[in-house]
């Protein structure tokens, strides 16, 4: 989390540079008794957010949207269907990747998707552009991530007679390209080797030649190399990205550049006053329920939240991801970590019958969590509006079933049953908490979130699913690394190790 906000002063002139400072000078103080072997890392952070002011004034942040609003129509101008006629295509995937990468893409939807259906429809083999390996690159990636599929066919012309890409095509006195070929190629789908082969090939080349590329390309390189930009956090991108974007080869738009600069720092204040919001409550709650075995991780689950949505429009979906995340984790190191097995199961009892009198069945120590909780719950659904309160039932039903799972996991552990890989995967894909998850980030939706949408992801398909896998397999290669609690049942990666030799 430092060096992210180290890096986010060099963007908008360190005027948080206290942020930094803070939380490295503060000394963090474990909430768990010293004789205790259940404790985790105590935060970092200390009270720095509970008390943080930010320094920009009311009345400046008005001013800065007064030209924030100025330059959006002036660049709406600028992107007019007869100045749009005009561009090549070049141009114009140039563009729809600037205004993504600068983090503005929410406040052009409109000129995007004109942009992409003349990126989409016009294909031509034989045209100049379409010999350049970075915009073959390019508009691959933008298609496929907005959902538009294109064939990898279309990287057939940069290869030899073999099959192989040609070095004299993809050459080293073209980082941009390279670049753009291992970024498009992690669009893939499972199957398409052609693509896995273009991730070798261009990850090899990228790894020679990063040490002599000028810059900003080569802290591109860099950061593709650690995570490719399909998967990269879209919002540290952003920050990154603001500080390169003049110095782009080929030039840059000063109105893109002055509007990227406002608008991150308009987010970012919102953040902070979110994290202030959210810290103050998360302090609240976890001296309230006294539990010193559980984490104490809201400024990390708070920068998760960010990583997903980080848009002013999204501010209610993220506080509710970010409390509930928060209230998960004080259940989920209950279970994990410090219950027996039968409170975990009068625990999972008074979730499925979710009533303040059911507190009476749990332990003293679990009781203010059970009541925490259910408030919470109700306070969330005071926040939506009357036509919305349907979605709480999508919620709690979600929760009730995290209980479950959560149960399963503690059988499985005081057993010391080891389930096979499907046994595992089945269970730990709910436990990861992304379905339930995503069911409370619906829920701060607007109307583009219909009840038809809560019915199909209650249903955990495939795509919620894949999600589930991805985040519970990371996690589980992450803590693999680190060491496992003792009570930990056994991991995804132990359990394929075992049953795979």
């Amino acid at each position: 989390m430092v060096p992210s906000m180290a890096a986010a002063n060099t963007v908008v002139g360190g005027q948080d540079e206290a942020i930094v400072k803070a939380a490295g000078n503060y000394k963090a103080t474990g909430r768990a008794d010293d004789d205790s072997n259940e404790k985790f890392a105590p935060s970092v952070w200390g009270d720095f957010f509970t008390t943080y002011i930010p320094p920009i004034s009311q009345r400046s942040e008005e001013w800065m949207r007064e030209q924030e609003e100025v330059l959006k129509g002036q660049i709406r101008q600028m992107f007019t269907d007869k100045s749009m006629d005009a561009m090549s295509v070049a141009e114009l995937v140039t563009y729809v990747d600037a205004l993504e990468r600068l983090g503005l893409d929410n406040h052009f939807t409109e000129v995007i998707r004109a942009a992409l259906d003349r990126i989409r429809t016009e294909e031509d083999p034989e045209s100049d552009v379409f010999n350049s390996l970075h915009i073959v690159a390019l508009r691959f990636r933008l298609l496929r991530q907005h959902g538009i599929w294109v064939s990898a066919d279309v990287f057939d012309k940069f290869r030899d007679d073999t099959g192989s890409f040609s070095t004299n095509l993809c050459s080293d006195d073209d980082p941009r390209g390279l670049l753009s070929l291992y970024n498009a190629a992690h669009m893939a789908v499972p199957g398409e080797v052609a693509l896995d082969e273009a991730i070798a090939f261009a990850r090899g080349r990228l790894e020679a030649i990063r040490g002599r590329a000028s810059s900003p390309i080569a802290a591109q390189i860099t950061r593709a190399l650690d995570i490719a930009l399909p998967r990269s956090s879209r919002w540290l991108e952003t920050m990154h990205y603001i500080a390169e974007y003049e110095h782009e080869e080929g030039g840059y738009n000063s109105l893109l550049l002055q509007l990227a600069r406002l608008n991150f720092n308009l987010v970012r204040i919102l953040h902070l006053k979110e994290l202030k919001a959210l810290s103050l409550w998360w302090r609240d709650l976890y001296d309230t329920v006294k539990l010193p075995y559980s984490r104490d991780r809201m400024v990390e689950a708070f920068f998760w939240t960010c990583g997903m949505l980080h848009e002013e429009e999204y501010s209610h979906a993220r506080m509710l991801f970010a409390k509930t995340f928060g209230l998960l984790s004080l259940l989920d190191d209950t279970f994990d970590v410090h219950a027996t097995l039968e409170e975990c199961y009068k625990m999972n009892e008074a979730m499925q019958r979710w009533d303040e009198s059911a507190v009476s069945i749990l332990p003293k120590y679990l009781r203010m969590l059970y009541i925490k909780t259910l408030s919470n719950f109700k306070e969330f659904e005071d926040s939506l509006e009357p036509n919305k309160k349907y979605r709480m039932s999508y919620a709690k039903s979600a929760y009730k079933l995290q209980a479950k799972v959560y149960l399963q996991e503690a059988i499985w552990s005081c057993q010391k049953y080891q389930p096979s890989f499907k046994e595992h995967e089945e269970v730990s894909i709910l436990s990861s908490g992304l379905p339930m998850l995503t069911i409370i980030t619906l829920m701060g939706y607007g109307d583009v979130a219909t009840e038809s949408n809560f019915q199909w992801v209650s249903s955990v398909p495939e795509m919620v699913r894949a999600g589930s896998q991805v985040t519970r397999f990371l996690n589980d290669l992450s803590s693999f690394k680190l060491g496992k609690h003792k009570k930990d049942m056994p991991s995804a990666v132990e359990t394929y190790t075992m049953e795979k030799g």
